[in-house]
């Protein structure tokens, strides 16, 4: 199979992130709950994966990384765990379900308020919309890093100035971004990130995290079991015991340290050169077909990894299915999880079909996919 779905999972980890938690398995108790080599062992893993993610991530305090089971988690921890009655925050019609959905839902139970930035038909917004749209009772902005659709980035630090100037919370969701393109949250003013482990990451599913930039208050989402100050009713405040009610994966972290350190030792700089130059390849190929119609700011090649089409009126999934039955190709067809980027794109009813390329594919597969899609569009 030539699998182009890695906006939804890297499906190709690479070895290191096997063997670590293939030995995990066989090797870990559970961290805080005990003083044994196992439990001693998972702590000093998390601990270490803590270290390097705040490193990774430019995360001033190893102690506000929190491990969650993916950003969707992440994101809710984040924003029910920051926003007050009545708050208003200011988004985008790029976001993802699982952005819209935790805000959708505060609207309902917290009142709170939503503006959100609207995009052209190539799925860019106009930065300025972000600071016409502050109010006094601005209390975030909330954003994803890149389309999982168009694969647009968007610009994160100067989103990050026009929060930082206005006092304002900047919560990111990095769930496209995180491995394949550098982040520095210090630089980027970027108050919370979020991040999912199983994408770009190369990680395990079931694996990400949130990382907290400075003295912010989040409540928790959940509360148990931490190992640690058990008689106390309520949840301990320190972080990161604070919001890691539960046992840990550490099964998944012992994955994910791994996939870090392969990513650290690669370079994120030569990961993003060639998931992009893959995608470039695929792109100018299928561009030219005149049946063909790309989705996405292809101006700038400083973006993920992402090319979603449609080809004449055919319905994306059954152009989905085609390329996996016929040509042996994995993609995503339909909605993507992004309701409001479908709308401005004026793809609702016809979803598309994305190709989202990743570390280990290779020319051949970009361009394999590309006669798939030719082939398809001829025969329209």
């Amino acid at each position: 199979m030539i699998y182009l779905d890695n906006a939804a999972t890297t499906m190709q980890k690479p070895s290191c992130v096997v063997s670590a938690v293939t030995e995990a398995l066989t090797s870990l108790g559970n961290a805080s709950r005990g003083a044994h080599d196992g439990a001693l062992k998972s702590n000093r893993l998390i601990y270490r994966t803590r270290r390097k993610l705040a490193s990774f991530f430019g995360c001033p305090k190893s102690e506000q990384v929190i491990f969650t089971n993916n950003s969707t988690e992440a994101l809710n921890i984040a924003l029910n765990g920051t926003l007050r009655q009545g708050d208003h925050v200011i988004t985008t019609v790029l976001e993802h379900n699982s952005v819209l959905r935790p805000l959708y839902r505060l609207r309902e139970e917290r009142g709170a308020k939503l503006d959100f930035v609207s995009a052209d038909k190539r799925g860019c917004v106009d930065y300025a919309e972000f600071e016409r749209l502050i109010r006094p009772d601005t209390r975030a902005i909330v954003c994803t890093h890149a389309s999982n659709l168009t694969g647009n980035l968007l610009e994160i630090s100067r989103i990050g100035r026009i929060a930082g100037e206005h006092g304002l919370l900047l919560i990111v969701d990095a769930s496209q971004t995180a491995g394949a393109v550098p982040i520095d949250m210090s630089q980027m003013g970027i108050s919370i990130l979020c991040f999912t482990g199983h994408k770009s990451m190369m990680g395990p599913q079931g694996t990400g995290g949130l990382c907290i930039n400075g003295d912010i208050e989040i409540e928790p989402l959940k509360v148990g079991g931490t190992g640690v100050q058990s008689f106390l009713t309520e949840q301990p405040r320190e972080y990161p015991t604070r919001l890691e009610a539960g046992t840990l994966n550490g099964h998944g972290i012992a994955g994910l340290e791994a996939a870090a350190d392969f990513i650290s030792d690669t370079g994120v700089d030569v990961i993003h050169a060639h998931e992009i130059s893959l995608a470039r390849r695929f792109y100018e190929a299928v561009a030219q077909i005149p049946a063909v119609r790309v989705y996405g700011d292809f101006s700038s090649w400083n973006r993920s990894p992402i090319v979603s089409l449609n080809i004449a009126d055919l319905d994306s999934a059954l152009v989905c299915d085609e390329l996996a039955f016929d040509y042996n190709i994995a993609t995503r067809a339909g909605a993507h999880c992004a309701p409001l980027m479908h709308r401005a794109l004026g793809t609702e009813e016809q979803g598309a079909v994305r190709f989202s390329f990743g570390f280990f594919n290779t020319d051949q597969d970009a361009d394999a996919a590309a006669r798939a899609v030719r082939e398809i569009a001829d025969r329209v």
